[in-house]
């Protein structure tokens, strides 16, 4: 039942995924902004890559209001000196005067952000907890 362009879920599984009714998803087929194909028994399913364009294209049109206040205190401001990358996760290396801070994220956040070496960058640090070893 798969095709070229990925795994097919049901279409409840795609509105609960994508935030919208199942009446949208609909509409969306109707308007050619969707593409839905059928099981065997007749079961309305999607792609999982038109689940993933439609995400990016709803995240792309988002339009976040800017940060002017933050709750966190622990904020390094610093210059990103080292990104490592494959297709799924990401290092990212920070140096913010003596610390050098390293973050582990997707790759996606990465190109989404368009960070480079050498871009300004802030480092927000929220640990949940602190664990504090003495040596030998």
């Amino acid at each position: 039942m798969g095709d070229e362009r990925g795994h097919p879920i049901r279409i409840g599984q795609a509105a609960e995924l994508l935030g919208v009714s199942v009446d949208t998803l609909r509409r969306w087929e109707a308007d050619g902004r969707l593409t839905t194909t059928r099981t065997s028994g007749g079961q309305r399913v999607i792609p999982i890559a038109e689940v993933s364009r439609l995400l990016g294209e709803r995240r792309r049109a988002t339009t976040d209001r800017p940060i002017v206040a933050q709750s966190a205190r622990n904020r390094f401001a610093g210059v990103v000196t080292r990104i490592e990358r494959d297709t799924i996760a990401a290092v990212v290396e920070v140096v913010a005067g003596p610390h050098r801070l390293v973050s582990l994220m997707t790759a996606e956040a990465v190109e989404e952000m368009g960070l480079r070496v050498g871009d300004e960058a802030v480092c927000v640090v929220k640990a949940t907890q602190v664990i504090v070893e003495v040596p030998k």
